[in-house]
């Protein structure tokens, strides 16, 4: 009986082979998104727990296995509600544009970062200045996601991007300065803006309420996301939740440029 079990176990075809990719990519997607939170704690008992009653089920241990089955049964309406803002960002995240292209099959033509010359060229000047005098910033750039929930959280602008505008919006005595600048489609979308703060574990102390905004949103979006620091006068780019930190002026429009080359 157990032999046959056995043999049966390991005649895969191609529908497991695609059902074991499609598991390892939602388990990696997970992984991503509650890196370095509490979270990722109670995800790997969660499934170590499932793995303990699959093999429960595959030995025949007919009263631990249905034991463990109500546990985990019951257990599905607790992690919904421990897991709330975990399972709003994993479906945003599938949500990206970048995967519903993806899937569908539309890529989009690549183009040049021409277009984007003239903006990139005001906001790392902007920065460069905003750097010397130690005045806090927070820019976010829109790719493929619209961003339309940060830009109703702020004051519409929809102003021409310039440096003048980016430094008098984030003047210390601005009504504008505290939260984000959203640019969209070349212009400035809005200020002011509320993005949503990473509660990641493995974020520098030393890293303030900006920073971690920018790790979040970046998390969440496929925005690029810029920092300038009011503490130390740093530049700091965030991209996919992940940041580099102490950017020259230079670097930061090389990077600008690459990464809205193709748009």
């Amino acid at each position: 009986m157990v032999l046959l079990s056995v043999l049966q176990f390991l005649k895969f075809g191609i529908a497991d082979v695609v059902d074991i990719l499609l598991v390892a990519l939602i388990l990696l997607e997970l992984y991503r998104l509650l890196k370095g939170t509490a979270a990722l704690r109670i995800l790997w008992t969660i499934v170590v727990i499932f793995i303990l009653w699959k093999i429960t089920i595959f030995m025949h241990l007919t009263m631990v296995s249905e034991i463990v089955g109500q546990i985990i049964s019951v257990g599905v309406i607790a992690l919904i509600v421990v897991f709330q803002p975990e399972i709003r960002q994993f479906l945003l995240l599938l949500g990206n544009t970048r995967y519903i292209k993806l899937i569908a099959g539309k890529f989009h033509k690549k183009g040049s970062s021409d277009a984007y010359k003239n903006d990139i060229n005001a906001i790392v000047r902007a920065c460069r200045r905003m750097a010397n005098s130690k005045t806090g910033a927070l820019i976010v750039m829109t790719k493929d996601n619209p961003l339309d929930d940060f830009i109703a959280s702020g004051e519409k602008l929809d102003a021409l991007i310039s440096r003048e505008l980016i430094e008098n919006i984030f003047f210390k005595n601005s009504p504008l300065h505290d939260g984000a600048l959203i640019v969209k489609n070349h212009r400035i979308a809005a200020a002011r803006c509320i993005l949503p703060v990473s509660n990641k574990e493995d974020i520098p102390s030393d890293l303030g309420l900006r920073h971690r905004s920018a790790i979040g949103a970046t998390t969440l979006t496929d925005a690029i996301v810029i920092v300038v620091s009011e503490q130390t006068g740093q530049i700091s780019l965030c991209k996919g939740g992940n940041i580099q930190r102490d950017l020259s002026p230079l670097v930061l429009e090389q990077t600008l440029l690459e990464e809205f080359k193709d748009k």
